[in-house]
């Protein structure tokens, strides 16, 4: 059995004015033939298939096509909902879907059948049980009641979340078992039945799992962090919502995929990847990264302005006297102006420097420290980047009067009220 894991495509996704419908489209294409090249029984994505819970038209467009290619390869499809995702958005055509050979679970159901697939070989023989889990909305898994603290509430979610996964685990054993008995008796052995592998999938942040710029919203609920020893012992576990491909824990059965291109100016100084995952005799046998090409060039310079002069000429220099490669996308670029901050007209400054060069500046930042800035650390922070947390606990880190017993009040009556709120949205 032969699946291919990928997820956090963020398909509609634009990066500081730019569309990535481009990189998108070159990725899936590139996606599609990776599939017939390595003849995959299976393709799972991990979450966040689309940037927003309403995805432009051509986002779902792509997606669409994506389907229909995919169909024709004989490659099944299952599509597992982020924490970027909507659930109505990803279930309105999953029926329709079902009928290309794509499996869609967007959210959890009451019934853990709905979330036990069996995905198949290409002779149409069952090779293997996945359970299909995608992201654990917190308001799906525990109610808020007035007056629990923030331990109490990581701690019963981090149980709910274990609790769903072996429940799940387990419907995935019951059928494992009936489909190795039924391949028993139609092979007419009594010996022991073929073995299938248990796939587990998620879309959440493990213990020392490595962030990137681009991942910025509150993980899951109040849980800062999953630990790994608390899955269940699946064969393996393809997980998606960090953008860096990675295993988890030293186990290498447990991994991140990454996303297929570069999200954020951080992301682009490591490969992207999507992963060849192999089971023979039931069991895990070889995972093989393949490497995604990069259809999109961004790097990031940091200097004062004389320092930054010199590291583009190195860099770009010789692109101005040879000719560009007509249809080749100017490179993006992030700059980090040290030393020279104070200066009012940095940004003219800076596009001087760049002049006549095959880049584009899409970001000039100015470098700075002190505590005055702490609410905005990171110039490349905005509002919509930032968590409701997060904003909260930046503001609250200005507060140097405030001792530690007024903080964790303080944040504990945030927690309660932002529970509420939650609480009152589902409700609606």
């Amino acid at each position: 059995m032969r699946i291919l894991h990928s997820s956090d495509w963020h398909l509609g996704q634009h990066f500081m004015g730019k569309s990535r419908e481009a990189e998108h489209r070159a990725f899936l294409t590139w996606l599609i033939e990776q599939v017939q090249a390595h003849q995959v029984d299976a393709l799972v994505v991990a979450g966040d298939l689309f940037d927003t819970g309403t995805p432009p038209s051509y986002a779902r467009r792509l997606y669409n096509q994506f389907i229909a290619d995919l169909r024709v390869t004989g490659c099944q499809l299952v599509i597992l909902g982020g924490n970027h995702d909507s659930v109505s958005t990803l279930h309105e055509s999953r029926e329709l879907l079902a009928c290309l050979g794509t499996t869609v679970v967007g959210g959890i159901t009451a019934d853990p059948a709905d979330q036990v697939i069996v995905l198949q070989r290409r002779d149409g023989s069952p090779g293997a049980v996945l359970c299909a889990i995608p992201y654990l909305r917190p308001r799906d898994l525990i109610e808020s009641h007035a007056g629990e603290s923030t331990q109490h509430k990581r701690q019963a979610l981090s149980a709910a979340i274990s609790h769903h996964y072996t429940v799940i685990y387990d419907a995935a054993c019951a059928v494992r078992e009936v489909l190795q008995a039924q391949q028993a008796q139609q092979a007419q052995q009594a010996a022991e039945p073929c073995a299938l592998p248990i796939i587990a999938t998620g879309h959440l942040t493990c213990v020392g799992g490595q962030l990137s710029e681009s991942v910025r919203e509150l993980y899951i609920g109040t849980l800062e962090a999953y630990p790994a020893a608390a899955f269940p012992p699946a064969d393996y576990i393809a997980l998606g919502h960090l953008h860096r491909a990675q295993t988890v824990g030293g186990a290498s059965h447990i991994r991140y995929s990454g996303s297929p291109i570069a999200l954020s100016f951080d992301e682009s100084r490591g490969s992207k990847q999507v992963l060849l995952v192999d089971f023979e005799n039931g069991k895990l046998a070889e995972v093989t990264p393949l490497p995604v090409p990069g259809w999109q060039p961004m790097q990031s310079f940091s200097g004062t302005l004389k320092e930054l002069e010199a590291q583009l000429q190195q860099v770009f220099g010789q692109a101005c006297d040879d000719d560009q490669t007509p249809g080749e996308p100017a490179t993006w670029l992030e700059i980090e102006v040290r030393g020279d901050d104070y200066l009012s007209d940095l940004q003219p400054r800076v596009q001087q420097l760049v002049e006549a060069l095959p880049v584009e500046v899409l970001r000039i930042r100015r470098q700075r420290s002190g505590s005055s800035t702490a609410l905005a650390r990171d110039s490349r922070e905005t509002l919509q980047e930032l968590s409701v947390h997060e904003v909260f606990e930046r503001r609250l880190s200005l507060e140097d009067t405030l001792d530690e017993g007024a903080r964790a009040r303080l944040g504990e009556a945030f927690d309660l009220l932002l529970a509420q709120l939650q609480d009152g949205e589902s409700a609606v």
